[in-house]
């Protein structure tokens, strides 16, 4: 499990505070300025944090459960984006703990096209929110800050279609799978004839 945290100028560290019997240490010291990112992909992850970290908040990262929940021990964060499907305990587990841990967390779920069932579960479980990949840093902290009437990016955010979703995850798993037409309709579970009528039609 990876583990990593790096740190944006103007959001100190706060001490540690003692443990109090029933809780977890440090829950009501909840950093606003700091955001978790809890997804199994690397690039997207990595990408992800660097973008959200380009707006001004200290990121904080991790590539499953585990490694998440242990980040939350650490620091509670104020912000968390969490994958609904990871190997392992999933993104449901993630947010039901997390909810448990911090409930002062504000928590979106990033879900790919065909998992928007899982997505509203989640929410059901306490999250605020949730995206579908390949959402960008804006669309997430809109999504995050909805309902504060506070701009939170340099673009408003607009909920993609259904037919725009489709391309956006077909594009991402085709260039996950190296261009790969066969593993890609094998990843999304349609045939291979399929799949290429999709892509010779032009985006939504």
């Amino acid at each position: 499990m990876s583990l990593t945290t790096s740190s944006t100028p103007g959001f100190a560290q706060q001490p540690p505070t003692a443990a109090v019997p029933g809780r977890v240490p440090g829950a009501s010291d909840v950093d606003p300025g700091c955001c978790l990112i809890v997804d199994d992909s690397d690039l997207y992850r990595d990408r992800l944090a660097e973008a959200i970290r380009e707006r001004g908040y200290r990121v904080m990262t991790a590539d499953g459960y585990d490694a998440a929940i242990e980040q939350v021990r650490r620091q509670p964060p104020g912000l968390a984006v969490v994958d609904l499907k990871m190997p392992g305990r999933s993104g449901l587990d993630v947010v039901r703990s997390l909810r448990e841990l911090s409930p002062e967390t504000k928590c979106v779920v990033v879900t790919g096209f065909g998992s928007i069932a899982n997505a509203v579960d989640a929410i059901h479980a306490g999250a605020l929110n949730y995206v579908t990949k390949p959402a960008d840093a804006d669309e997430i902290l809109a999504a995050l800050h909805r309902g504060e009437g506070e701009p939170v990016g340099p673009k408003e955010y607009n909920p993609p279609t259904l037919a725009e979703n489709e391309w956006e995850y077909i594009q991402q798993v085709l260039a996950d799978c190296g261009g790969n037409i066969s593993q890609t309709a094998r990843i999304l579970g349609i045939e291979r004839r399929t799949l290429q009528r999709k892509l010779k039609k032009m985006r939504p």
